[in-house]
């Protein structure tokens, strides 16, 4: 049996025109948005501000929470109005002078008739006995300093000062009180808040 001519059929061949469609197709079902490939960290800082702002806040010491004891007698007054909260807590006890929330201490203080007559010693001091800057409280201070400007600045608080809430024990030499004062100022702390026990009555 004789098989006839078998006719042969190409299968056609797709056009240039017809495969770059295909191939556009593709690429626009595929394509991601440009937003997806970053991300936008605009929002997340104005967040994170916020949030540090809080933090800080949280982190201030209360001053209702200060303990007395024995190292630390707090002056008695008959006061009008709430204490204020707003500020760098400093503290002069019987035996030391603290700053910040933890009560790190800053300088070491002599006995209380050193002080009444000198101040603290020479060694504490800018240039000599007589002045009354006392520079580890100063370096201390800078940077409590730094980190409540940048708590000002968020609260859009006038930058230029800061302040400071003194706790001091009741027998605190005044010359010794000075010194503090005087370091606070030159450490641009502009405005001091004194505590006090008050007294019922």
């Amino acid at each position: 049996m004789s098989n006839g001519p078998k006719s042969t059929q190409e299968p056609p061949k797709a056009s240039t025109v017809r495969y770059k469609a295909a191939l556009r197709k593709a690429i626009r079902k595929n394509a991601r948005e440009p937003e997806i490939d970053f991300l936008n960290i605009t929002a997340m800082l104005d967040l994170m501000t916020i949030i540090l702002v809080f933090l800080l806040q949280t982190m201030a010491s209360s001053t209702q929470s200060i303990q007395e004891g024995k190292d630390l007698q707090l002056a008695r007054s008959f006061m009008k109005g709430e204490p204020s909260d707003q500020g760098v807590i400093l503290v002069i006890s019987k035996s030391s002078i603290l700053l910040g929330e933890q009560g790190e201490a800053v300088v070491p203080l002599p006995s209380r008739e050193q002080l009444a007559s000198s101040g603290l010693d020479a060694k504490y001091k800018r240039s000599g006995p007589n002045d009354l800057y006392i520079v580890p409280l100063a370096n201390a201070l800078r940077n409590a300093r730094k980190l409540d400007k940048a708590v000002r600045a968020a609260k859009n608080l006038d930058t230029s000062t800061s302040e400071a809430i003194i706790i001091a024990d009741a027998q605190t030499p005044y010359r010794l009180l000075m010194e503090v004062m005087f370091t606070l100022g030159q450490s641009e702390f502009g405005k001091y808040h004194l505590m006090v026990m008050k007294n019922k009555g």
